[in-house]
């Protein structure tokens, strides 16, 4: 009897104190991706004003515009729950959010041909905030990914791996790089 009982406190002891450290991981996970989904409204918001500012320059080419807003749209109406982050969900983000850096990429390269644009103090600071924004998403993903590692190996450890089981605790996914991103591209002048 006193073994059972001492059996019992344990497995109650352990479980509380891995339930509370699980439910933390979890927090901050939840914490990571909403810091994602932030940086990523920030180059959203950054896109509106970088579109106006072109858009001043009548010969400008529309139809790189077009692409922008779109993918614009396509990537604001992508969105990701913290408790939702599953490899197919996370991969459709990443998706939407590749189309609009690609579109900014080609308005990047159109820009060239129009120096008296390209000399705009007001574009020369909308392109250094992208260029912020880029690396601060960055961040955030490397953080998120962080916050994943930790999670998913508290609930992976003994003896928070039984509480996880107990109470449904999961596996959650971080971000991976794009398909032939580990190949160095190739650079000809």
């Amino acid at each position: 009897m006193i073994i059972a009982v001492m059996a019992f406190s344990s497995a109650t002891l352990f479980s509380s104190c891995s339930y509370n450290s699980i439910v933390k991981n979890d927090e901050t996970v939840k914490e990571s991706w909403a810091n994602v989904e932030a940086a990523y409204q920030e180059r959203y918001d950054l896109v509106d004003n970088l579109v106006e500012t072109v858009k001043g320059y009548a010969d400008f080419e529309k139809e790189t515009l077009t692409q922008v807003i779109e993918a614009r749209s396509k990537a604001t109406g992508v969105t990701l729950n913290a408790d939702d982050i599953t490899p197919a969900n996370i991969e459709k983000f990443e998706q939407a959010q590749s189309a609009l850096s690609g579109s900014l990429s080609r308005l990047m390269l159109v820009v060239e041909k129009y120096p008296d644009l390209k000399a705009s103090a007001h574009f020369m600071d909308l392109q250094a905030q992208l260029a912020r924004l880029e690396q601060k998403i960055n961040i955030s993903r490397r953080d998120f990914n962080a916050s994943v590692k930790t999670y998913n190996t508290s609930i992976r450890t003994f003896p928070a791996v039984i509480t996880a089981r107990i109470f449904g605790f999961n596996s959650k996914e971080g971000f991976k790089s794009e398909a032939g991103a580990e190949k160095a591209p190739k650079v000809k002048f």
